[in-house]
């Protein structure tokens, strides 16, 4: 049996309309083999949560230009509620360094800011794929 690409969703959360990085980070992605949800900008979090039950994503990839990252805990926390602990969120764009320290101890796996090569976004979700991969194993 072959294993399948991770699955990951690009999207942004709340009223940041600039979605040019998340286009540009899903079509990467996609180009690099993996299976890559995109939604168009404005979000809720409850529909980002059931987008991510309903496709079985493993990692969520939020953007972030306009202090919307300040919503991810309420992605954390919606996503513990729904008992989808396994899913890896990972925020990029613009995020302050007192920011990046509350998203990490929010839950969140990884935040890369502007400049990051994209093979590194691309290596970091294929590692929290496979995380999330063996932990629903683990749970059978």
């Amino acid at each position: 049996m072959t294993e399948h690409p991770p699955k990951v969703i690009i999207t942004k959360i709340g009223f940041d309309g600039h979605d040019r990085g998340s286009r540009i980070i899903a079509a990467f992605l996609r180009d690099a083999g993996m299976e890559v949800i995109y939604t168009p900008p404005w979000q809720e979090v409850a529909t980002v949560v059931k987008l991510a039950l309903e496709e079985d994503a493993e990692v969520i990839g939020i953007s972030s230009l306009a202090t919307d990252h300040l919503l991810v805990p309420r992605l954390m926390a919606a996503l513990r509620e729904a008992e989808m602990h396994d899913v890896q969120v990972i925020v990029g764009g613009i995020v302050p360094a007192r920011d990046e320290k509350m998203l990490l101890d929010a839950g969140v796996a990884r935040v890369f800011h502007p400049g990051t090569a994209l093979e590194e976004i691309a290596t970091e979700i294929r590692q929290l794929s496979a995380r999330t991969r063996t932990a629903r194993s683990s749970e059978l």
